[in-house]
C-alpha cells in the first residue's frame, strides 16, 4: 500500500484507457441518443421523486468537490446525514445514467464518481458516529495515551476505485490499538476501545447501509473480515496480523491485494492508516515467485463456475451473466490478479489495484503480450459498460442480460452498436477472447502450459508436455522404480531426507508428479541422466520452498529448459543452485531472441525502486537485494542464450560488460542520496574500467578492475568521495540473502594498494601523463590501452520508452492511477523540464568523460623509445610466465607461449608504439580488431594480424567452454597447435 493508496480519492482530467472506450463505438454513441436515459426505470422514478433536488448536484461529472457541495446543500435544506447521503446517491445515479448513456462518458467517469460517493458517505458516517460516541463515552485512548484510530478498509472494487453503479461495498474495520475511552465528565460511560468502535460500526452501517424511505447509500458486506461472518465486526491491527499469519488463506491474498483505507479522511491525511501497509504487504506478496496460487485460483474459479451452472440450471437466461459466466469480468480480474500475486513480491511495480492499469503494467513488464493486454482492456471496458446498463434499468445488483427485447435494444443503442444482433456478436467476441486467455493462463484449455500451443495432432502431445497424465506417486519406492537402476540409489536416499519427510501433502504431490514427468522424459531421451542428477541436487535444498516445484509443474517448458541448463555444464548448474529464483526467466517467450538492453534494465530497476519508495520499503537491504536479483536474472538470460548457441562468445562478453556498466551506474545513483555529507545534486565521480571490463571482454564471474576519480574543487571533496566509493564498493561486494554482485579490484589506481582509494582527476592525469615525480609505470600504460570510463548513462535503446512514454503507457496519475509521482528518467536522456541542477550534472558527466578520453589519448600517443618499450613489455611477459607455470606437456590457452597473453601484450605494444603515427590503433576496440588494423597499417606482414586475431578468438572460446564446465584451461598441445602457431608468429614479428 502506498501513501497515495491510503489516501482518499484523486481527481483525473482524462481516462486511463480512452482507447478501450473507443472500442465500444464511443464516437457513434452520442448520435441520436438524446433522452435515451428515460428508458431506465430507475431514471423515471428518480425524476418523479426528486425533481426539486436534481439541481442541487452541480452540473458535469461528479467530483469530490461537487459531491461535497451537493451534500452541503442537502444539509442546508434540513436533511440529516442519513437522508442527505441517500438523496445524494439518487442524484448521482440519475446523473451517471445521462452521462453514460447519452454522452458516452468514459468508464472512469462512472466508476470514479461512485467510488468518491462511497468515500464521502463513509467519511461522513465516521465523523457522525465518533461525535455521538465521544459525547456518550469520551474519546477512545490507547494505552500509550493517544487517541485510538479506526480505519475503514475498502476491499474489492471500492479498494481499486472501480465501483459499479449498483455495487455493494466490501468493508473491513480495523483499529490501531487497544485501550479505553476517557468517559464522560461525570466519570461514567467508560468502555473499551473495541466496544467503542463496535458501536461506531453499527452507527456507520445504519447511516450507509440501512434502507429507508430514500433507499440506501450502499449495501455493505463484511464477509471478508477475519474469520468471516463468525468474526467480530471490528478487530485490532495486532489481531489482523496474527490472523493473516496463522489462518490467512490463498483466496484472501487476492482480496487484500485491492485493500485500501477509504475513511475516515482524517486518519488518511495524518498518515496513521499507513500502519496497515506493513501487515498487508507481506501477506499478499511473498518474497519468492509464488506459482502455488495457480491451483488455489483454479479451485476458487471452479467453485464460482459450478455455482453459476447450478444457478442457471433450467434458467438459460441466467447464463448471460457478464460478470460470472465464462469470459466475464471476473475472469479478467482473476487473470490480472494471478499474475500480480505470483510476481508482485519481487516486482513491486506490479502492485496496483485498478484492473486497467495493472494490465498495462503487466504488459510493460513483459508478463503479457501487448495485444493480449489491449484485448483484455477493451473487453473489460465493454463488459463493465454493459454491466452498468443492466443495473441502470432497475437499480438492481445484477449482472445478467435482460430478456426483454426493448431493454436489449436500448443497451445495444447506448453502447453504440447497430442493433441487438451486432451488440450480442461483439459481446460474444469479447467473452470468447477473455475465456481463451484465462483458460490458457490456468492450463484449462487443452493447451500446453509451457508453450501455449495446441497439440500438433489428435492423440499427440506438445514437445514441452508429457504424453501421459501425471498422477501422484504411490510412494517413494514406486517413484524410484520409474528411473534407471543406477539412479534409484540416489532417490532411495530421500527416505532419510528430513526435508522430504517434512513436506506437506500438497508439496509432496507436486514433487512426485514433477519427478514422474522427469522420468518419462528420461525414458523418451528428451533429457539425460546427468541433467536429472543435477536436478535432484537443485531440488533438495529448496524443498521447503515448494513454490519452485509449483513453477516447474505449471510450466513444463521451464522444466525442460532447466534440465538442459543443468546438463550443459557445471558452472551453469552451480549458478542455478545459488540463485534458484532465476529459473523463472526460462518462462519468457522472448528469452532466446532478445539481447541485453541496458537502457531497459536501468529503467526497470528505477521504476522498481520508485515503487518501493512509494510504500516506504526502499531501505538499503531491500535495494541491495533488488540490484542482485536484477543482475542475476540478466546474467542467467545471457547464459541461456550462450548455452543454446544464440550468441557468440564476443556477444556474451559485450552483454556482460554492458550489464556491469549498468549496475555500476545504478549503484552510484542509489548510493549518492544516502550519503549524509553530500554537497551537490549529483556526484562528480568517474569510474574508470580496466582489464576485462575496460576491454568489454567480461566473462561469467569476472571481477572488476576499477579506478575512481573525482572532479570537484570543494575542500571536502576527498573525504566525501572517499565515503562514497567505500559505500559503492560495499554495495557491490557485500553478500546478502540474494548473494553478491562483483569482486572489486582497485590495485590499478595510482600507486597501487598504497595509493588513495579515490583520486582527484588532476592527480590521476599527472600520474598517467608522467608529470611530476610520481608517475605511472609502463605496465600501467599497457593497462591504459584497455581502459575506458564507464559511461555515466546509456542511450535509450531503439523502441524504448522515454519518461513521458512510460507515463503514457501507464495512464497519467489520476483517479484509479497509482503511477509513482515521478517517473524515473530514461538513462541517457533528460526530461524536458529538467532542473538547472540536473542539467549541470548532465554537463559535468559529459565533461569528465571527455577529460578522461583526453588523458588516455595523451598516454597512448605519447612519444616512446620503441626499443625500451619492447624490452619492458617482454620483461613483464617473462615475469608473468614465471608466475603462472604450466604443467609439462600441456598448453595453457592463456599463459603458455602462443597463448592469449602473448597476443594481448603484442597488441598493447603496437598501440603504445604506433598510435601517434597510426590513429586507427588508438580506440579501445579489442585485440582482434586492433590486430587487423595494425596489419592494414602495414605494421604486420599480410595475414599475421588476421590469423592471430582468429587464433585469439578460438582460444577465448576454448577458455570460455572450459570455465563453463569448471575444467582446467590447459589442453593437449595438439588441440590448439594452429592457434599457438599463429600467435607465436605475431609475437616473433613484433618483438624479434
Amino acid at each position: 500500500m502506498t501513501r497515495a493508496d491510503v489516501g482518499g480519492s484523486r481527481e483525473s482530467s482524462e481516462s486511463l484507457l480512452t482507447q478501450g472506450q473507443g472500442a465500444t463505438h464511443a464516437s457513434a454513441a452520442t448520435a441520436g441518443l438524446e433522452g435515451a436515459a428515460l428508458h431506465s426505470r430507475l431514471v423515471q422514478r428518480l425524476r418523479r421523486r426528486y425533481a426539486d433536488e436534481l439541481a442541487l448536484l452541480p452540473p458535469g461529472p461528479p467530483t469530490a468537490q461537487s459531491l461535497r457541495q451537493g451534500l452541503d446543500r442537502l444539509f442546508a435544506q434540513g436533511h440529516d446525514a442519513s437522508a442527505a447521503l441517500r438523496i445524494l446517491r439518487q442524484l448521482v445515479m440519475e446523473r451517471l445514467v445521462v452521462l453514460d448513456c447519452e454522452q458516452a462518458a468514459p468508464l472512469e467517469v462512472v466508476t470514479g464518481a461512485v467510488t468518491r460517493l462511497a468515500e464521502l458517505a463513509l467519511d461522513t458516517a465516521c465523523r457522525t458516529a465518533f461525535a455521538q460516541l465521544d459525547e456518550r463515552h469520551g474519546a477512545p485512548m490507547t494505552e500509550a495515551g493517544q487517541r485510538a484510530e479506526l480505519w475503514v478498509i475498502g476491499m474489492g472494487k471500492l479498494g481499486a476505485r472501480e465501483l459499479n453503479v449498483s455495487s455493494d461495498i466490501d468493508l473491513i474495520y480495523i483499529y490501531d490499538d487497544d485501550g479505553e475511552t476517557t468517559g464522560r465528565d461525570d466519570g461514567r460511560g467508560q468502555i473499551t476501545v473495541q466496544e467503542y468502535f463496535t458501536r461506531a460500526v453499527k452507527t456507520i452501517y445504519t447511516l450507509v447501509g440501512d434502507t429507508t424511505e430514500h433507499g440506501f447509500v450502499f449495501r455493505v458486506d463484511l464477509a471478508l473480515r477475519p474469520n468471516g461472518n463468525s468474526g467480530p465486526t471490528v478487530c485490532s491491527l495486532d489481531a489482523l496480523e496474527e490472523y493473516l499469519l496463522v489462518q490467512g488463506r490463498e483466496w484472501e491474498r487476492f482480496a487484500w491485494m485491492k485493500s485500501r483505507a477509504v475513511a475516515p479522511r482524517a486518519a488518511i491525511e495524518d498518515g496513521s492508516a499507513q500502519a496497515l501497509r506493513g501487515v498487508v504487504l507481506p501477506f499478499v506478496f511473498r518474497r519468492y515467485l509464488d506459482y502455488s496460487v495457480f491451483e488455489s485460483l483454479r479451485t476458487l474459479h471452479q467453485q464460482i463456475r459450478d455455482h453459476a451452472s447450478k444457478r442457471s440450471a433450467g434458467r438459460p437466461e441466467r447464463a448471460n451473466d457478464v460478470k460470472l459466466s465464462r469470459g466475464g469480468i471476473r475472469e479478467i480480474e482473476f487473470t490480472v490478479q494471478l499474475l500480480q500475486v505470483v510476481r508482485g513480491g519481487q516486482f513491486p511495480e506490479l502492485r496496483t489495484r485498478p484492473t486497467l492499469e495493472a494490465l498495462q503494467r503487466l504488459s510493460r513488464a513483459g508478463l503479457m503480450p501487448a495485444d493480449t493486454a489491449d484485448g483484455l482492456a477493451r473487453a473489460y471496458v465493454f463488459l463493465r459498460r454493459v454491466e452498468h446498463r443492466i443495473q441502470y434499468l432497475d437499480d438492481q445488483q445484477t449482472h445478467m442480460l435482460p430478456t426483454a427485447d426493448a431493454d436489449l435494444d436500448w443497451i445495444a443503442r447506448t453502447m453504440g452498436c447497430d442493433g441487438t444482433c451486432a451488440f450480442l456478436s461483439e459481446l460474444d467476441m469479447h467473452r470468447e477472447f477473455v475465456a481463451e486467455e484465462f483458460d490458457r493462463l490456468l492450463g484449462n484449455d487443452g493447451q500446453c502450459k509451457g508453450c501455449q500451443k495446441k497439440p500438433p495432432a489428435p492423440g499427440r502431445t506438445c514437445a514441452t508436455e508429457s504424453p501421459a497424465q501425471m498422477r501422484p506417486g504411490a510412494g517413494l519406492e514406486g517413484l524410484a522404480a520409474l528411473f534407471p537402476p543406477d539412479m534409484r540409489a540416489r532417490l532411495a536416499e530421500w527416505t532419510e531426507q528430513a526435508r522430504v519427510q517434512a513436506l506437506r501433502d500438497a508439496a509432496r504431490q507436486r514433487l512426485w508428479r514433477l519427478m514422474e514427468r522427469t522420468a518419462q522424459w528420461l525414458a523418451e531421451g528428451r533429457t539425460t541422466e546427468a541433467s536429472v542428477l543435477r536436478l535432484l541436487d537443485w531440488i533438495e535444498p529448496l524443498l521447503r520452498r515448494d513454490t519452485y516445484l509449483a513453477l516447474l509443474l505449471e510450466r513444463p517448458a521451464v522444466h525442460e529448459r532447466l534440465l538442459r541448463v543443468l546438463g550443459a555444464a557445471r558452472w551453469p548448474a552451480r549458478y542455478v543452485m545459488q540463485h534458484p529464483g532465476v529459473i523463472d526467466e526460462l518462462a519468457s517467450p522472448a528469452l532466446l531472441s532478445d539481447r541485453f538492453d541496458p537502457a531497459a534494465f536501468e529503467r526497470e530497476l528505477e521504476w522498481r525502486r520508485e515503487s518501493l519508495a512509494s510504500t516506504g520499503e526502499d531501505d538499503e537491504e531491500t535495494l541491495l537485494n533488488l540490484l542482485r536479483r536484477g543482475h542475476h536474472a540478466e546474467v542467467f538470460r545471457t547464459l541461456v542464450r550462450d548455452l543454446e548457441g544464440r550468441i557468440t562468445v564476443e556477444q556474451v562478453a559485450d552483454d556482460l560488460s554492458a550489464l556491469a556498466d549498468a549496475v555500476l551506474r545504478v549503484t552510484l545513483r542509489w548510493c549518492w542520496p544516502l550519503l549524509r555529507q553530500k554537497h551537490r545534486h549529483a556526484p562528480r565521480l568517474g569510474i574508470v574500467a580496466y582489464g576485462k571490463l575496460g576491454g568489454k571482454e567480461l566473462g561469467y564471474g569476472s571481477d572488476l578492475d576499477l579506478v575512481f576519480v573525482f572532479d570537484d574543487d570543494d575542500e571536502r571533496a576527498p573525504e566525501i568521495y572517499g565515503a562514497l566509493v567505500r559505500k559503492l564498493i560495499n554495495w557491490l561486494t557485500v553478500k546478502t540473502g540474494e548473494g553478491d554482485l562483483f569482486e572489486i579490484d582497485t590495485a590499478l589506481r595510482p600507486n597501487g594498494s598504497s595509493g588513495l582509494l579515490v583520486t582527484s582527476f588532476e592527480s590521476y592525469a599527472d600520474y598517467q601523463e608522467n608529470r611530476g615525480s610520481n608517475t605511472a609505470w609502463t605496465w600501467e600504460h599497457q593497462a591504459m590501452t584497455r581502459a575506458r570510463m564507464v559511461p555515466p548513462r546509456c542511450p535509450a535503446a531503439p523502441g524504448s520508452l522515454p519518461p513521458e512514454g512510460v507515463l503514457a503507457a501507464l495512464g497519467r496519475p489520476g483517479v484509479g492511477s497509482e503511477v509513482p509521482p515521478r517517473c524515473p528518467a530514461a538513462p541517457g536522456s533528460l526530461p524536458p523540464n529538467a532542473s538547472p541542477a540536473a542539467l549541470e550534472a548532465h554537463t559535468d558527466a559529459d565533461a569528465l568523460v571527455e577529460r578522461f578520453n583526453a588523458v588516455r589519448h595523451a598516454v597512448v600517443t605519447a612519444p616512446r623509445d620503441r626499443a625500451s618499450l619492447k624490452a619492458e613489455i617482454v620483461g613483464m611477459r617473462d615475469r608473468m610466465r614465471r608466475a603462472h607455470p604450466v604443467r609439462d606437456g600441456l598448453f595453457d590457452v592463456k599463459h603458455s607461449p602462443g597463448g592469449m597473453v602473448d597476443a594481448e601484450f603484442a597488441t598493447q605494444y603496437l598501440v603504445l608504439a604506433h598510435s601517434a603515427d597510426h590513429p586507427a590503433l588508438e580506440p579501445n576496440l579489442g585485440n582482434i580488431s586492433l590486430l587487423r588494423r595494425a596489419e592494414e597499417a602495414g605494421l604486420l606482414p599480410p595475414g599475421v594480424g588476421e590469423q592471430a586475431g582468429d587464433a585469439y578468438r578460438e582460444l577465448r572460446r576454448a577458455q570460455h567452454r572450459a570455465r563453463l564446465d569448471e575444467q582446467p584451461t590447459q589442453l593437449p598441445p595438439e588441440a590448439a597447435a594452429t592457434e599457438c602457431a599463429a600467435i607465436l608468429r605475431l609475437w616473433h614479428t613484433v618483438f624479434e
